[in-house]
């Protein structure tokens, strides 16, 4: 960026709120209120139910585009805009928590991205969704998670993203688990819960380490805020463990969270079963909302991540991030060549392309990893869409082997799955995902710690360019080789499809080196449209490779499989000539069974070992302790019952026989004294006389 676009911006006026952003709480309210609704409805209410959740999505989209002209106006006025509503939520002593939301660039680009891709998949959903006995149900859990996803978003504390965060995770388990009657789906949501909980334990041990060392939840806050230079200053100023900064431990913490919502290595495993879940399902998480989570919160807390960075740009964290990106991007995608499910595909390459956005993330800066979350939210949306067009066609076949010809059975669901698949591969120029792709090698390729990553990331796109036309090849090639006759999908589905095919090529317009407005938007900084762009060191010779691998992924794919049409049962090309490289992929390179006999194979022998401590020993002890307990209260009762009560009981019948003999001299007679008196006079002269003789 030219020198003469990056000083023009000033802070806006941090005490005036705007009244967009006063009510930039209704974004995510107004779904979950609909989801509320759509709760107490019965099954049979399925207009209204989609009519709730499509309509509150529909407003809270005007809301989010009120929002994001507010910010691109003051943007235009070189106004760097960060509005905050703040207040307090708990107060205990002096001690008190506060939660909030903010309004700036990064919230506004996303919160229009989940709104506007949301509401298509909200409106396709209803003609996938047509015959389904819960209808009513996926909507409610639809607008559910919605909204949650919309809370992460616009959340100013860390607390109320968490609280958002968790809501999204556990919707996710009911939507991935929405056909709970198939085990397999139930398994994924199951796996999906716990995966990411693990994450999630880390991500909380974050903000409780945070709120510690700064005494606030709260991002922004007037210079007070724990993403504020003040808070920053004094996290790097306190030691932590292996040489790092409180910082760098707090970052790494919260990194790990990310990547279990986002599906990086090795908490990945749950995100390619999640297409188990009907396609509307796969789309939402794969596309524009869970799986963003991830990179929108390490975009959001970057301040953090970024905080003490060397010379070179980077920090501890920010070298992790990068590293367990790359690594995931080339992993997912190597498995992607060997996968036959046309949505498994399509989970690792979402898998694949998260780890390019964590990798520009550390690279590249916000910006940078952003934009290829924009991009790609939109054709990835479209992919899974498209799958689902091609599946609801072919009779809920999912198996690209027993698919074939579709490009003149489906022509719409063809071109606009075509259009997708060219933006995910990086087909140069004239779709968004190249210029995305390319500003993520940029900055790897000028990356001051290592060169790793670029070559990582370039066979990545190299994997990603040959796996999509391997599919597109079988589904819409060649012959017919599926059962029944293939048909397109009604209008209500393809719409969406046309729309997001249209958003996947124009979006590049935004990223390009002439036109850089989504970086300078993000950044604050000015932007004007200049050639001179294309002429930054390195980056033509980039822009060359790059398209010189693209076409290479294409026409090895092509040339393997292209307008072939080969038996379902006939083994795949590649494995064919390698087969035990092709088994290793296609069976997930033994991930899930690496876990089997470690992680889960841990945790059940502990489990039984838990329950034979807790039958046999905390049951002993606590059996012991009540037969103690039991053995003293028949004690007790031995002692109470002879000794004590019978004592007293016996000296009673004493004391009352006793009583009686006396009640009996007692009577009150002048006649029987007088007689007792006589006796006592008698036997007294009986006594001296018989003392006298002796």
């Amino acid at each position: 960026m030219q020198e003469e676009m990056t000083a023009a911006f000033h802070p806006g006026n941090v005490c005036v709120v705007s009244s967009v952003a006063r009510v930039l709480w209704l974004i995510p309210v107004l779904p979950m209120m609909a989801s509320g609704v759509i709760a107490l409805l019965k099954q049979p209410r399925r207009k209204l139910a989609a009519g709730l959740a499509i309509g509150s999505l529909s407003v809270s989209l005007l809301v989010a585009l009120a929002a994001f002209a507010h910010v691109v106006a003051g943007w235009m006025n070189h106004v760097a805009v960060r509005e905050t509503v703040n207040f307090t939520w708990m107060q205990v002593g002096a001690a008190h928590v506060d939660l909030g939301w903010v309004l700036d660039p990064l919230a506004a680009v996303m919160m229009v991205m989940v709104c506007f891709v949301g509401l298509l998949i909200f409106i396709y959903s209803v003609g996938y969704m047509e015959h389904d006995e819960n209808f009513t149900r996926f909507f409610c859990f639809l607008a559910l998670f919605g909204g949650a996803m919309l809370g992460v978003v616009i959340s100013n504390s860390l607390l109320l993203l968490f609280m958002c965060w968790e809501l999204v995770g556990l919707t996710s388990y009911l939507l991935i688990g929405f056909w709970y009657q198939k085990p397999s789906a139930s398994a994924a949501a199951k796996k999906a819960f716990l995966t990411t909980r693990v994450g999630d334990v880390f991500f909380l041990l974050g903000i409780v380490w945070l709120f510690a060392q700064t005494g606030t939840l709260l991002f922004y806050n007037g210079g007070s805020g724990s993403m504020e230079p003040l808070a920053l200053g004094g996290l790097l100023a306190t030691p932590s463990a292996l040489g790092l900064t409180a910082a760098g431990a707090i970052g790494l913490l919260i990194f790990a969270g990310a990547a279990g919502k986002s599906g990086q290595i090795p908490l990945h495993v749950w995100l390619p079963d999640a297409m188990e879940g009907p396609t509307p399902v796969s789309a939402l998480i794969h596309a524009a909302t869970m799986v963003a989570a991830g990179v929108y919160l390490i975009a959001r807390v970057y301040p953090l991540m970024h905080a003490g960075a060397l010379t070179g740009g980077t920090t501890a964290s920010l070298t992790v991030v990068t590293w367990v990106g790359a690594s995931t991007a080339v992993f997912a995608a190597l498995i992607a060549v060997a996968q036959n499910d046309i949505k498994r595909i399509l989970a690792y390459s979402t898998v694949s392309q998260l780890g390019y956005m964590m990798a520009g993330l550390g690279m590249g800066g916000v910006a940078v990893g952003m934009f290829h979350l924009i991009t790609h939210a939109f054709f990835k949306a479209l992919l899974f869409m498209g799958a689902g067009s091609v599946i609801h066609g072919c009779h809920e076949e999912q198996d690209v082997r027993r698919m074939g010809g579709l490009k003149s059975e489906m022509p719409a669901t063809f071109l606009t799955y075509t259009i997708g698949m060219l933006a995910l591969c990086g087909f140069p120029l004239l779709f968004s995902g190249f210029w995305s792709k390319d500003g993520i090698l940029e900055a790897a390729q000028h990356w001051s710690v290592a060169k790793g990553p670029f070559y990582m990331l370039v066979l990545g796109a190299l994997l990603t360019a040959f796996y999509m036309t391997r599919q597109v090849s079988y589904v819409f090639f060649g012959t017919w080789r599926g059962h029944g006759h293939a048909h397109e999908s009604p209008a209500v589905m393809t719409a969406p499809l046309k729309i997001l095919a249209f958003f996947a090529i124009a979006l590049g317009v935004i990223g390009t080196p002439a036109w850089p407005w989504f970086k300078a938007f993000l950044g604050d900084r000015a932007a004007g449209f200049d050639l001179a762009g294309f002429s930054e060191p390195g980056l033509m010779p980039l822009m060359l490779t790059s398209t010189l691998v693209v076409f290479l992924g294409l026409g090895l794919g092509w040339w393997l499989y292209g307008n072939k049409s080969p038996d379902a049962d006939v083994p795949d090309t590649l494995e064919r000539a390698m087969p035990p490289v092709w088994a290793l992929l296609r069976d997930r390179m033994y991930v899930d069974e690496l876990y089997g006999v470690t992680v889960i194979a841990f945790y059940t022998w502990w489990a039984r070992v838990a329950d034979w401590l807790d039958r046999r020993v905390w049951g002993g002890v606590v059996a012991g302790v009540a037969l103690l307990f039991r053995g003293w209260a028949q004690l007790n009762r031995l002692l109470d019952v002879h000794w004590v009560d019978g004592g007293f009981d016996k000296s009673c019948e004493e004391l009352s026989a006793g009583g009686g003999l006396v009640a009996r001299v007692q009577s009150g007679r002048v006649q029987s004294y007088l007689r007792l008196l006589a006796l006592g006079v008698v036997t007294l002269i009986v006594i001296l006389i018989w003392s006298s003789r002796g």
